[in-house]
């Protein structure tokens, strides 16, 4: 293309279209005989004419399809479906490829959105401080309808890969027919395989599929977007940098954790969930800095690194990077055991962010000092990038839980106590017992207490969410919140169960009733001494979207929402108190292709 128009040309859209079908076709041909293809071939033929007006051709069709076999219904159906797969394979990576780059790539969409700020009056100190404040949670969910299988992902994230290097200048014809015969060996996979799961799967096994989400996708795609965010900082203001410690992205998980409604997520599959979290971690860790010390073999450092390995170190950042790299060995093996149920001490192993993050800044600083920033610049860099976004847990995992399950622990705990019945209890009885007990010395649960298995589970719960590391948890989302006992009720059950960290506890307003009653809730929260001491000036609140559609309709809901949104906004700035908004975009409005920017766009201001 000489020039880039408004109007992208999708010629190439079309042949990797045509090329992949016709690739699906040679294949059914060899699995399933010619006569079945020449009937596909048909039907599509027909369909296309029916799409076109032609009556006569819609009829043939009805009748063509109506008098299948009972053998053929089911290859006929997959053969649509896979060629339509296909096709969208092709139409999302042409989104990203070579010739779109130039309209579509992150590098020009945020070049734009700089050109726009200043545009429109924005300084470069006030873009830096913008930059430099950005933090933003994307979170991963839970989804036991899931059924596409894993190996299907990844095939077709092979048939991207062909695509992209079909692309290149300079093949030769043998690399081409290699690539070919690489895409016509993926499609025959994909067609002799499964397409779907044959059973649902485990909370675990959610997990797992999102870890490897991260581990295929995004522990690539992160570094790389912060190397163009700072890339075009840098040519929009002056040579300004991201700092070495930014982390405007980072990622929280539901996997695991989101036991509303799933009585499988129990407190022993969170705290699997967790282990896990943090074993692939360690692997992916250990895996870069292996490759980091296989490469950096230079012998100039500073004093600092010097100090640290010896004089004798001729490689000195092999030197100071080997007693990390084996760490993180001994964390795969101590958390391979816990994992096993054995119990082990912890010893030397990660724990904390900053035992990744100090020698690799250490080594990062000295290269720079030496005059060696073209390596500090690449893997290492990533890597601390890396090290920023990920932390030691992967990702921070979020804890959700419909409110009646906590009314019902406190209601059995009071009837026990022969002081009442909590479930019963007014609003204002409710938040006067709660308040009390969060200001009491005294334990809440008597140790010869035994509850019943419901009221067990959830206590459980706030105990393994007591045994984290702050940086291993997000926040505990309740659903359906309607009071503010509902919010002082989950404060109450992780004090009683040792929690020593203030966990966010973010109520969901996900009603139409409740998304109006929203500001007096927060209002009356704020209103009080012991809970704004406590949340220390920053609040949580989670607006649903999928149950509040259901609940009032599109348009009624969109609105009850920006209306929440606006009031809360109002009631925290009058106390003085930050509010992150978390955006529960889900159902068939939010999943799946909506305009997440536009969405974003018609937010509130503030």
């Amino acid at each position: 293309m000489d020039s880039i128009s408004d109007q992208p040309d999708y010629s190439s859209l079309r042949s990797n279209v045509s090329f992949l079908g016709r690739l699906l076709g040679e294949t059914i041909a060899a699995a399933e005989g010619p006569p079945l293809l020449e009937l596909i071939e048909r039907i599509r033929r027909l369909s296309k004419a029916a799409r076109e007006g032609e009556a006569d051709a819609h009829k043939t069709l009805l009748g063509i399809l109506r008098n299948l076999e009972d053998r053929q219904l089911v290859p006929v159906a997959r053969a649509f479906s896979q060629f339509l797969n296909l096709a969208n394979i092709a139409d999302q990576h042409h989104t990203i490829s070579r010739e779109m780059d130039p309209l579509f790539s992150a590098s020009e969409m945020l070049a734009g959105t700089f050109r726009e700020l200043h545009e429109n009056g924005a300084s470069q100190r006030q873009i830096i401080a913008t930059v430099d404040a950005l933090r933003i949670e994307l979170v991963l969910t839970a989804h036991p309808t899931e059924i596409t299988r894993r190996t299907l992902i990844h095939k077709h994230g092979e048939i991207t890969a062909c695509l992209g290097q079909l692309e290149l200048q300079g093949l030769t014809e043998r690399e081409r027919q290699q690539i070919h015969a690489r895409l016509r060996e993926l499609i025959a996979q994909i067609w002799h395989g499964y397409d779907f799961r044959q059973q649902r799967p485990t909370p675990v096994e959610e997990a797992k599929w999102g870890f490897a989400v991260l581990e295929n996708s995004l522990w690539q795609a992160v570094p790389q977007f912060l190397r163009r965010l700072d890339t075009t900082l840098a040519a929009s203001c002056n040579g300004a940098r991201l700092p070495l410690a930014a982390a405007p992205v980072s990622f929280v998980s539901w996997m695991g954790g989101d036991r509303d409604g799933n009585p499988n997520v129990t407190a022993v599959v969170t705290e699997e969930v967790l282990l896990l979290s943090r074993w692939q971690a360690a692997d992916l860790y250990l895996k870069d800095v292996v490759r980091l010390i296989d490469e950096l073999s230079m012998s100039a450092c500073d004093e600092r690194v010097r100090a640290q390995v010896g004089a004798a170190a001729h490689e000195p950042y092999r030197a100071l990077l080997r007693p990390l790299r084996d760490m993180l060995k001994r964390t795969l093996m101590a958390l391979n055991q816990q994992l096993a149920g054995v119990a082990v001490t912890h010893g030397d192993i990660l724990v904390r962010e900053a035992q990744l993050w100090e020698p690799l800044a250490a080594c990062y600083q000295s290269m720079l000092a030496c005059g060696m920033e073209v390596i500090a610049e690449r893997a290492l860099l990533d890597l601390l990038r890396r090290v920023r976004c990920f932390g030691v847990h992967l990702l921070r995992h979020d804890i959700r839980q419909d409110s009646s399950r906590h009314t019902a622990v406190l209601a059995e705990l009071t009837r026990w106590l022969g002081i009442g019945d909590y479930a019963q209890w007014d609003e204002a009885a409710r938040q006067a017992f709660l308040l009390q007990e969060l200001q009491s010395r005294r334990p809440l649960i008597p140790a010869d207490w035994e509850p019943g298995a419901e009221a067990r589970e959830v206590l459980a719960t706030c105990e393994v969410i007591a045994r984290q590391e702050p940086t291993a948890l997000g926040a505990y989302v309740i659903s359906m919140a309607k009071q503010p006992s509902d919010v002082l009720a989950v404060h109450l059950l992780l004090k009683a169960s040792g929690c020593k960290t203030k966990l966010p506890v973010a109520p969901l307003f996900e009603t139409l009733a409740d998304l109006d009653n929203a500001r007096a809730v927060i209002a009356t929260l704020l209103a009080n001494e012991w809970y704004r001491a406590h949340i220390d000036g920053r609040l949580m609140v989670m607006i649903g979207y999928s149950d509040s559609a259901k609940d009032a309709g599109v348009l009624a809901a969109s609105w009850a929402q920006y209306r929440a949104q606006e009031e809360l906004l109002a009631v925290c700035a009058a106390h003085a108190v930050d509010l992150t908004l978390f955006h529960g975009r889900g159902g068939t409005i939010g999943r799946g292709g909506a305009p997440a920017h536009a969405a974003l766009l018609s937010q509130p201001p503030g």
